[in-house]
């Protein structure tokens, strides 16, 4: 049976804000990011992504064990750490998102959205979601 890679230690990376109360909202506020990341990932409209790096950059200036923690998960550390090294996504990553915008939306489009000026909002949102994924580099 194969084993887990080892967890890296990302302490050295480290910014922790000197005050007590400051990297107490700072580290509910990753909480909360990481908790909007996991709805996202399951909710069209929720971006995914922007949350991690937001929980992220939360965690850095506020616990060493939450920031470690984050990176070293195996379902978004890779995501965050390919951002912050080459600002860009993986070609999977960008497939998944964009097929799983383009079925929810064009779902709730057929089915669901009797009004045809709701189906053109809803529509041109999940157009422009698109769009801005397939702008963002891919690695």
């Amino acid at each position: 049976m194969a084993q887990a890679p080892e967890p890296r230690d990302y302490s050295h990376e480290l910014k922790l804000s000197r005050s007590r109360l400051t990297r107490f909202w700072l580290l509910g506020a990753g909480h909360a990011c990481v908790g909007l990341a996991v709805l996202g990932a399951f909710l069209p409209l929720l971006p995914t992504t922007p949350f991690l790096l937001l929980a992220a950059a939360c965690y850095v200036r506020a616990s060493a064990r939450f920031y470690n923690w984050l990176l070293n998960t195996r379902t978004f550390g890779p995501m965050i750490i390919n951002w912050r090294d080459h600002r860009a996504i993986a070609p999977r990553h960008k497939l998944m998102a964009i097929g799983f915008i383009a079925v929810s939306i064009g779902t709730t489009v057929v089915f669901f959205m009797p009004h045809p000026a709701g189906q053109v909002a809803l529509s041109g949102l999940g157009m422009g979601w698109i769009a801005v994924l397939l702008r963002l580099p891919t690695r």
